[in-house]
């Protein structure tokens, strides 16, 4: 069975959009999509640099048009996803790719929701200096006592001997100054606020407001939430976990625990890929994973997908 996932921030680096720009299509889906979101879409994936493309009112958006343009080009239609993906999940702003991918949200609601998703959630980081910094090897039973006397959020559960710690500078200052037991490296993400925690709650309301405005219909293939890795059935139910999991931690490992029970025996990494497929590799041994980085990897991909992408089971639920 093969999973599709989609990365979240973080995964972007200056110039990533610009060979996919050579593809036939590409630039149009760009710009019409710049131009809904008043984002130019194509500047910031090309010729913009490092520090433009880490504020989140950027990241967010250039993130979600990566994933769908680059998932676009192995599935050109919605049928061929119901055909070969057995399940789709996205991290953190990756889920409103994953949402698209399996028809919750049309491509054009995903980024208008994801702009609005940018803007707020940059807005509510512009109140308290905060950060992420990911903490690599450490046993869960140690590392989050630890964090919880720090004063900091295990934002992102990962698995595989990783968690993402956010809060005040002040407190991954305190973090870097005294790791857990266990614990190899403190890594500062690029990111500019303390996401999928408590300092996020005023984007909530901003996106459930945004969010009566859609009209979300059900996954035509299975939906795996962050919220507990829970295969989510209803749209409306997809969209109400997209608004609250801003403030509430990303549980990855979740994600993967349902992926192994659903049989996954590849799995593919939407563009900037290398993330989520290098956490499956220690996750989940023995599935295959590939990465899209560039078009140089579609042609794998689609050798992937051949012998992976058989989708005969009912996807309707785990």
């Amino acid at each position: 069975m093969l999973v599709l996932v989609a990365p979240g921030q973080g995964a972007q680096t200056p110039g990533f959009l610009t060979p996919w720009l050579d593809l036939p299509g590409v630039t149009d889906r760009l710009r019409d999509w710049s131009e809904a979101i008043d984002l130019d879409l194509v500047h910031y994936g090309t010729d913009a640099g490092e520090d433009e493309i880490r504020d989140t009112a950027v990241a967010q958006p250039l993130l979600v048009a990566a994933a769908l343009v680059s998932a676009g080009q192995l599935f050109p239609t919605a049928d061929d996803i119901v055909r070969r993906v057995g399940a789709a999940a996205g991290h953190s702003v990756g889920e409103l790719a994953a949402a698209a991918l399996t028809g919750v949200l049309s491509e054009r609601d995903a980024m208008l929701l994801v702009r609005k998703r940018g803007l707020a959630m940059a807005e509510a980081a512009a109140v308290t200096e905060t950060g992420m910094s990911a903490l690599l090897g450490g046993e869960a039973d140690v590392v989050l006592p630890h964090l919880e006397k720090l004063g900091l959020t295990p934002a992102n559960v990962n698995g595989a001997g990783q968690i993402v710690a956010a809060g005040t500078m002040e407190q991954l200052a305190a973090l870097a100054a005294d790791k857990p037991e266990g614990t190899r490296r403190v890594v500062p993400l690029k990111v500019a606020g303390a996401f999928h925690t408590e300092h996020m709650a005023p984007a909530v309301s901003v996106l459930e407001t945004a969010a009566r405005e859609l009209e979300p219909a059900a996954p035509r293939t299975r939906y795996v939430s962050n919220r507990d890795g829970a295969v989510v059935t209803d749209g409306a139910d997809v969209v109400a976990r997209l608004v609250g999991q801003v403030a509430n931690p990303v549980r990855w490992d979740l994600c993967m625990e349902t992926f192994k029970e659903l049989g996954v025996t590849a799995i593919i990494e939407a563009a900037p890929g290398g993330t989520l497929t290098g956490i499956a590799k220690r996750a989940l041994p023995g599935v295959k994973t590939l990465a899209l980085k560039t078009p140089a990897d579609l042609d794998a991909a689609r050798e992937l997908i051949a012998e992976h992408g058989d989708n005969t089971a009912d996807t309707s639920a785990a």
